[in-house]
């Protein structure tokens, strides 16, 4: 059992990781609404940079990665990023219509490659008996 300061400890911890990841992540969506120029360019790379940090650090909480790797997730996943990916060439002009469509495609994939490798079965493992 943890102690009481372990407790707080680990609260503070997690909310401040998620303070970051979700003010970064509207600092590198909004920021064009309030910043011009060379500081709202700053402002977007930082927060998209942070965000993806912080992002990385809170999926690798095992509660977290136990959820976004199970079937239906995934599917969801899959399914919306490869929508997105496909609206994203259509409705967008140019470049940032192809790249937005490349990262989603990418992230569609990351979510196919794990439903494909979920889908693997484990061999059966031999069991020692010793009456045999």
């Amino acid at each position: 059992m943890k102690s009481l300061l372990a407790a707080v400890k680990s609260f503070v911890a997690a909310l401040l990781l998620w303070s970051f990841f979700v003010g970064c992540l509207a600092a590198s969506s909004a920021s064009g609404a309030v910043l011009d120029g060379t500081r709202k360019d700053v402002a977007t790379y930082a927060g998209v940079a942070v965000s993806l940090v912080a992002g990385s650090r809170i999926a690798k909480k095992p509660r977290i990665k136990a959820f976004l790797s199970t079937p239906p997730v995934l599917w969801f996943l899959f399914l919306f990023n490869g929508a997105v990916a496909a609206v994203c060439y259509f409705t967008m002009d140019g470049a940032k219509g192809i790249m937005a469509a490349v990262g989603m495609g990418l992230v569609s994939l990351g979510a196919a490659g794990g439903l494909i490798a979920g889908r693997r079965k484990k061999p059966a493992q031999a069991v020692d008996q010793p009456w045999y």
